[in-house]
C-alpha cells in the first residue's frame, strides 16, 4: 500500500469470557466429531506465538503494505510455507489481519500481500457484501483470535458492482441470489457520474459502506474504541497491483 493507505491505527478491547468459553466449547466439540475424518487434526483456535507477529493495527498495516510492495515489484518472499511453520500450525493459528475481499479470482489476498500460511484470515464475498455468515466470520477472527486489523478490500473492475449498477439502470432483476448482492450495493451507487466512471466511483463508495457497517457492530466498535482494532477500507488496482487506502 502506498504511504497514504495504511497509516496510524488503534489497539485491543475487552473479552467476553462466558460467550468465548461457550464458542470455544462448541468448536472443540465439532473438532471431536470430525476427528475421524482427518489425521492428527486439532481445533483451529489461537496458538502460542512462536514467530514474531504484528500485534497492533499499525504493525499489521505496515506488514500488509510491505507485502504488497513485494508483490507489485515481483520480489515475493512466499513466507511461512516451511515444514516448521506447517507443523506449528497443526496446533492452532494466530493470523495478524483479516481481509474481507471480493470473490474475484484476480485478487487473492495471500498473494496480493505476499503472506503465507497462518498469516491472514480471509473472508470473501462478491462485492465484499455482508450477510450473517460474513459478519460471523469477521467477528470470530476479531473476538476469538484477537486479530487487530480488518481490511475491507475492494478492487478495480469489480463485476459485482458493475452488475448492481447495470441492473439499476436497466430495471431488470438479476437471477437467483445475485439480486441480493445488487440490493446491498445499490444504496451507494454514485449517480453524479456516468458509464464506467459511475462503476469506478461506486466501487470506492461500497468499500466505505461495508467498512462503516462493520465499525457500527457493537462488539467491533468496542474494540475500535479501545484501540485494539482498526477497520480500514482499501482498493486493489488490477493495472499496477497497488493496494491503496480509501478514506
Amino acid at each position: 500500500m502506498n504511504s497514504d493507505s495504511v497509516a496510524g491505527a488503534p489497539r485491543s478491547a475487552e473479552s467476553q469470557p462466558a460467550r468465548r468459553s461457550l464458542l470455544r466449547g462448541a468448536l472443540t466439540g465439532a473438532a471431536a466429531l470430525g476427528a475421524g475424518l482427518t489425521v492428527g487434526a486439532s481445533p483451529a483456535t489461537a496458538a502460542p506465538k512462536s514467530r514474531p507477529r504484528p500485534a497492533t493495527p499499525g504493525e499489521a498495516l505496515r506488514e500488509l503494505a510491505a507485502g504488497n510492495a513485494r508483490w507489485r515489484t515481483f520480489r515475493e518472499k512466499h513466507p511461512d510455507e516451511t515444514r516448521t511453520v506447517r507443523q506449528e500450525l497443526v496446533t492452532g493459528q494466530h493470523p495478524f489481519a483479516l481481509v474481507l475481499g471480493c470473490i474475484d479470482s484476480r485478487v487473492p489476498p495471500e498473494l496480493v500481500f505476499d503472506q503465507g500460511l497462518g498469516d491472514l484470515m480471509t473472508v470473501r464475498s462478491a462485492g465484499e457484501v455482508l450477510d450473517e455468515a460474513v459478519l460471523g466470520s469477521v467477528a470470530y477472527g476479531v473476538l476469538e483470535l484477537d486479530i487487530p486489523l480488518v481490511l475491507v478490500l475492494g478492487h478495480q473492475s469489480c463485476g459485482a458492482v458493475r452488475a448492481a449498477v447495470e441492473a439499476e439502470e436497466s430495471g431488470e432483476r438479476l437471477p437467483a441470489h445475485i439480486q441480493y448482492i445488487a440490493d446491498q450495493i445499490s444504496p451507494v451507487i454514485d449517480h453524479t457520474k456516468e458509464g464506467d466512471a459511475r462503476i469506478d466511483a461506486t466501487i470506492d463508495a461500497n468499500v466505505r459502506l461495508v467498512s462503516s457497517r462493520l465499525a457500527a457492530e457493537p462488539d467491533l466498535a468496542a474494540k475500535v474504541a479501545s484501540g485494539d482494532l482498526a477497520i480500514v477500507g482499501a482498493r486493489y488496482e488490477l493495472t499496477n497491483q497497488l493496494v491503496h487506502r480509501i478514506a
